[in-house]
């Protein structure tokens, strides 16, 4: 059986970067539209745009699916594209920042067939429009309606050093 393709649109957002931060995904496929948003109360832009792609390809329910992820994060789209991923893997990632997010990326990643498409940030694209909308309002948005914010718990012990957290 052919299943349809799945398009992935995401997107990541940090107020103060590294501050509060939040993705959002738009999932569309076969006329359907899922929308999914996490906040951390300190993070960055980078891990939020690298989670959303993560968080994204994990909503999938089958294997093997041929998806397009369309971002407007250079780091993530160029990391892929460019074969630094691969490049990093191969060298045990020294020296790389968002190793546990890279590790967890690959193993999603590579359950499925995933082309990347690279689109300018804030220039009217209507999904990547939501998407923003839903990282910053899983983020700072939620911070200032006064919501508890979980840890990034793996960006806060990696940076805590002169840093106070809660």
């Amino acid at each position: 059986m052919q299943r349809p393709v799945i398009y992935l649109y995401t997107d990541g957002a940090a107020s103060g970067n590294p501050g509060p931060g939040g993705y959002g995904v738009v999932l569309k496929c076969a006329g359907l539209t899922r929308e999914i948003s996490g906040g951390f109360r300190t993070t960055t832009n980078n891990r939020m745009e690298l989670l959303a792609v993560i968080v994204g390809l994990e909503a999938i329910r089958w294997d093997n699916a041929e998806v397009e992820v369309w971002s407007d994060s250079s780091y993530v789209v160029k990391a892929v594209t460019e074969g630094w991923l691969l490049n990093w893997e191969r060298k045990g990632f020294a020296k790389v920042k968002n190793t546990d997010l890279w590790m967890r990326f690959l193993k999603v990643y590579r359950r499925h067939r995933v082309t990347f498409h690279w689109l300018k940030g804030h220039a009217g694209h209507p999904e990547n429009e939501r998407c923003d909308a839903l990282a910053v309002n899983a983020g700072a948005g939620a911070l200032s309606r006064g919501e508890v914010l979980p840890p990034d718990e793996v960006y806060e012990s990696e940076n805590a050093g002169g840093q106070l957290f809660r």
